[in-house]
């Protein structure tokens, strides 16, 4: 279905036109007319890195004892404890519980990576039937690894990559967890993947040092070299977080088209450093990596770390985060231009009023037009109960 709507004029006299699904010069005359003379109109915000399957997180997970103390211990004492508990009820729930609270932050597109070890096949129409109800717009993929059951594991997740229904608001990716927890074998054959499916590949690179020491080990550079060497990464692929890149790396990444994902939050809680030297490449996106989707507070964090950091080169990310989507989509345009997509903000006074992805509207008055967001958290906190006595019989 596609959908046709006019915002405005609002109190700067911007007016948005909506015609099938994106912005147009002109508005449908039959289309329905969302007035907000005391609004402003602005692009929906895309998070282009997150893990949906961690919206349940914020319900009282119970804290790893004894408290990891490096990125490693993070991994394997809370999120990777966390995605083996994970089954479908808990899944829905969290997927639905973030998506909505992204919308209500005018947050309009997901840039999704899941990893469900014990839930593989199907794990991903989940999320995008929870897309599709509550009208976000996302990517998806399944992070294949081998860390749990070896190459049988990797090849059931690179199989769900391919069972993603694409529709106008859903695309599918090919996704691996990270070149430290995979083979060369499995990095071939989700790079033939790739190119089976006309899609190209999401993978975290260098969130952590043990990533590089991996690659190296291996008698690699680095995890980018590995990836490349093995034909993986094919342009417009996206790369999580690449903290431990060097300029180099990173000049290399953007000379062959692939986008990099700053996730602020995530890795200052992670305690993995900053990453100065994607400020060398002009494809640079934010995400948040499980965090929060509201990219207003993300942004904060980016403002403030950059500034510490040295980084003159971070106001642009969420724009970036923009033209991935375009890209992934085709659409001509970004921002609030004709040939854009028809995903569009209007705020009161900072409040998120009214949210269209799509042309379709999504949030009428700062509540959700489809569903009850207090229902959906009512359910994803008794939902996120049953996770936790899960979590700890692991």
């Amino acid at each position: 279905m596609t959908y046709s709507i006019t915002l405005g004029p609002d109190r700067t006299g911007r007016l948005v036109a909506i015609v099938d699904g994106v912005i147009a010069a002109a508005p449908d005359p039959a289309a329905p007319v969302v007035a907000c003379p005391q609004g402003e109109i602005a692009a929906g915000a895309v998070c282009a890195h997150t893990h949906l399957y961690s919206g349940l997180a914020p319900y009282g997970m119970p804290a790893a004892e004894p408290a990891p103390v490096h990125f490693i211990e993070i991994l394997e004492k809370v999120w990777w404890r966390l995605d083996r508990a994970l089954d479908a009820g808990a899944l829905r729930a969290s997927a639905r519980d973030y998506i909505a609270k992204a919308l209500l932050s005018g947050t309009t597109s997901l840039v999704d990576h899941h990893e469900s070890p014990h839930f593989i096949g199907g794990s991903l129409q989940v999320l995008a039937d929870a897309a599709e109800e509550l009208g976000a717009r996302a990517l998806l993929t399944f992070g294949a690894t081998e860390r749990n059951f070896g190459r049988a594991e990797a090849e059931a997740g690179l199989t769900e990559c391919g069972n993603v229904e694409e529709t106008p608001l859903v695309r599918r990716l090919v996704g691996l967890h990270a070149s430290f927890t995979v083979s060369d074998d499995t990095i071939r054959m989700a790079g033939d993947l790739c190119r089976a499916l006309g899609t190209v590949m999401h993978v975290h690179v260098a969130e952590a040092a043990d990533d590089v020491r991996d690659a190296q080990a291996r008698g690699y550079a680095g995890p980018l070299e590995r990836l490349i060497a093995l034909d993986a990464l094919p342009a417009g692929s996206i790369l999580a977080h690449g903290v431990h890149l060097s300029a180099d790396q990173v000049r290399e990444a953007d000379r062959r088209g692939l986008w990099l994902v700053q996730n602020p939050r995530s890795n200052e809680g992670n305690r993995v450093g900053y990453p100065v030297n994607l400020r060398h490449s002009d494809k640079v996106a934010l995400g948040c990596d499980g965090w929060s989707a509201d990219m207003a507070v993300e942004q904060v964090a980016l403002v403030r770390l950059a500034a510490a950091h040295g980084d003159d080169r971070a106001a642009d990310r969420l724009d970036a985060g923009r033209r991935l989507i375009a890209e992934r989509f085709g659409f001509s345009a970004t921002g609030l231009g004709p040939g854009a997509a028809g995903d569009v903000v209007v705020r009161e006074n900072g409040e998120v009023k009214a949210v269209v992805v799509g042309g379709r509207l999504v949030v009428r008055d700062g509540r959700l037009v489809g569903a009850d967001a207090d229902a959906i958290e009512a359910e994803a906190r008794a939902e996120a109960s049953r996770l936790w006595e899960r979590m700890a019989a692991l």
